[in-house]
């Protein structure tokens, strides 16, 4: 085994025990390899990228708008300046077909990334399990902190009464399928969170604003990320 593989599957062990601390995994998302490091140098336990601000930050509009080449080169950028575990938001994986979303991760994988966020976005809560699907059995026995994102509150994709049941839903459905956490943007209920969390039995994870500053009120509820 190369020592790269020894150094990613140790990150990704690191990243995945720090969603089952007592206290929750707060991540800031980063942009380049600067902010990364002005992170880690102020107590990041954990590192982690976001669709948009990278894409912006390289002159792209968000949404698969980035080319992959400059995409890839940007995270090897943020990995060659930081020694923490680094999560990266590879939108809906930039493909339709789960193979070349598999083959994607798996570049990443051997990068050294610990973590991925995966979206169903606009697409069917089934396209997004095949391509979970594809990335395990494309990466094997190699570890990697899986976060499926389900869009029902962010995008609005359903009534506002059936948001907590569909999100409940697709989330044990991508647990089935391959997922270690869910990822629910524009959660900001307390009493949805807890559901959703004790539903799930998996770390959740919330988006949060400058605004909101009450992280220990979302801890309290379940928020595990």
């Amino acid at each position: 085994m190369q020592i790269n593989q020894i150094n990613q599957i140790k990150q990704t062990h690191s990243f995945s025990a720090l969603h089952f601390n007592h206290q929750a995994l707060l991540l800031i998302n980063v942009w380049d390899a600067a902010s990364a490091a002005i992170m880690a140098q102020h107590g990041a336990t954990a590192i982690a990228t976001s669709s948009a601000s990278l894409a912006w930050s390289n002159g792209y509009a968000d949404g698969g708008q980035l080319p992959t080449a400059l995409f890839l080169q940007s995270i090897q950028n943020i990995l060659r300046v930081i020694d923490l575990p680094l999560s990266v938001d590879i939108e809906d994986g930039f493909s339709d077909s789960p193979q070349q979303v598999a083959d994607l991760v798996a570049d990443l994988v051997d990068m050294g990334v610990a973590g991925i966020n995966i979206e169903d976005g606009r697409f069917s809560p089934r396209l997004l399990s095949k391509k979970l699907q594809a990335i395990r059995k494309r990466l094997g026995k190699t570890p990697l902190f899986i976060n499926a994102r389900a869009d029902v509150y962010l995008q609005t994709r359903v009534d506002e009464d059936s948001r907590m049941v569909e999100t409940i839903q697709r989330a044990q459905h991508y647990l089935a399928h391959g997922a270690d956490g869910i990822f629910v943007p524009g959660l900001v209920n307390s009493h949805e969170i807890t559901q959703i969390a004790q539903s799930i039995q998996a770390p959740l994870n919330i988006m949060l604003s400058s605004e909101q500053d009450c992280v220990a009120h979302f801890i309290d509820a379940g928020a595990k990320r």
